[in-house]
């Protein structure tokens, strides 16, 4: 592993191709906070992947992507003249000292879970206006779903046993069988789907990762029976139902192993 000097020396050599970048390549030089956005958005999700896969490799190539791109928005900054990239670095120092007093400060925490609540409660002291005030509009909603339930519960907010959280599960399914108008139907399917999202969070499970993993296992279990249905001479749109469910249970023996 690198020293810290070494990995200054990285930095900042970073930071001298960025500026090199911005001034010489007509396409870094064209970009701006609005043109960058969609591609750090599609960045991190090509990150997200990595991770689920934990692979390393991919996970060093997606970092160093993403730091790219936070790197851009801060030059964008500078030449703005309202920030740059040691600002940047600054505010957020000064930020996780004064969110960690049992670090940096006379506080004492007994567990992960008091870290939290204080947490929660210096982001107040901050001046935000509500305990929900920082999660970003844009996430997607399941993921959005979890931050809500996770930021709710550092105020103490929460069921007290994942017991508890099951019986609301139960409650919003039945609410949801019953229903009959279309748009009821959907109002209960959302609470339906929040409480599963707590549930699962109070387990320690994140649903949308789990979520994903599922769609992944779907995606090479159906790829399977689509290229054992070629090797028949058929394809799947061509055999009837049955058929295909019988290929589903045989790909699905095959592939029991987890992702």
């Amino acid at each position: 592993m690198n020293t810290k000097a070494q990995k200054l020396e990285s930095f900042g050599q970073l930071l001298d191709i960025m500026d090199e970048l911005r001034e010489k390549c007509p396409w870094d030089r064209k970009q701006t906070l609005q043109s960058l956005r969609h591609l750090t958005l599609e960045e991190v999700y090509e990150l997200s992947d990595a991770l689920l896969s934990e692979d390393l490799e991919e996970i060093k190539k997606e970092l160093g992507d993403v730091l790219l791109h936070l790197v851009f928005y801060a030059k964008i900054g500078e030449e703005k003249q309202s920030f740059d990239i040691a600002e940047v670095i600054q505010a957020l120092n000064e930020k996780l000292i004064f969110r960690h007093p049992h670090i940096y400060g006379d506080i004492k925490v007994k567990d992960e879970e008091e870290v939290t609540q204080n947490w929660e409660r210096l982001k107040l002291k901050e001046g935000n206006a509500s305990v929900l005030a920082g999660v970003p509009k844009g996430l997607p909603p399941m993921i959005k779903a979890f931050r809500i339930q996770d930021k709710a519960k550092g105020i103490g907010f929460d069921f007290p046993t994942a017991e508890e959280a099951w019986k609301k599960v139960e409650e919003e399914l039945s609410e949801f069988r019953a229903e009959k108008e279309v748009d009821k139907i959907e109002a209960e399917l959302g609470d339906l789907i929040f409480s599963l999202v707590n549930y699962s969070r109070i387990l320690g499970i994140n649903a949308d990762t789990a979520l994903e993993r599922t769609n992944r296992k779907f995606i090479r279990r159906f790829q399977a029976m689509e290229e054992l249905a070629l090797q028949s001479g058929t394809s799947l749109s061509e055999m009837p139902l049955e058929e295909m469910g019988e290929l589903w249970n045989s790909v699905k023996k095959d592939t029991e192993t987890p992702e």
